[in-house]
């Protein structure tokens, strides 16, 4: 055996060995495409053909939905253990990709041929459940995004936002731009400076010039 090889059985290992039997993490290694993505790139693009979906081995994408006007909302975030379960079922149905992944920070992550997808769907009860799981969890992200525009105010969205960061990076010092986080929440940088300076006053957060540190959660 190669050793790109047996270090990918051991990454896929590490990560999913708790959930996926070996006779499958023996099929994701043979058939499986292994790569890194580094900060800023596209996973995804609107429009893509979707012939593969990932599994994420380590790092964090963040999942993007573009309106008709051009505007642009993050929807949730990938991470360590995770797939799109939007993209798998793109995947089966031939469809283009409806979203786009830009990586958060660098991931590592194994890409599985959409042939296979029903087959193990049909033969590994392990695979049935992680990808209904996925479904039901992303379901649930979007679900939270959509009431966070309907019902919270954009102080309230902003800590979340904040605090989601928080959870995925596991650290609570964050290395961002007054922009990025208006780019990402759809609304104004200005918006945005005026709402952190708010939080910083209340104590929620101190924050610094391109750097911010969480103090206070949003549950």
């Amino acid at each position: 055996m190669h050793s790109p090889e047996l270090l990918l059985r051991q990454k896929i290992h590490d990560c999913y060995s708790e959930i996926f039997e070996k006779e499958l993490i023996d099929k994701i290694v043979k058939v499986g495409h292994f790569d890194t993505i580094k900060d800023g790139e596209l996973l995804i693009d609107i429009g893509s053909d979707m012939t593969h979906i990932p599994l994420i081995l380590d790092g964090v994408v963040k999942i993007i939905r573009k309106e008709k006007n051009g505007e642009e909302i993050v929807l949730y975030f990938l991470e360590r253990g995770s797939t799109c379960a939007i993209s798998f079922v793109n995947c089966i149905n031939n469809k283009k990709s409806i979203f786009k992944g830009v990586v958060e920070s660098t991931i590592e992550a194994v890409f599985l041929p959409v042939e296979y997808i029903d087959e193990w769907l049909a033969n590994y009860k392990s695979w049935r459940h992680f990808i209904i799981d996925s479904y039901h969890f992303r379901l649930l992200e979007m679900v939270e995004s959509i009431d966070g525009l309907a019902f919270m105010k954009m102080d309230e969205r902003t800590l979340k936002f904040l605090t989601d960061k928080v959870k995925i990076s596991n650290n609570t010092d964050l290395n961002i731009t007054h922009q990025e986080i208006a780019d990402d929440l759809n609304t104004s940088r200005v918006v945005i400076t005026r709402i952190l300076k708010q939080l910083h006053d209340e104590n929620k957060i101190y924050s610094t010039r391109n750097k911010i540190r969480v103090l206070e959660y949003f549950e």
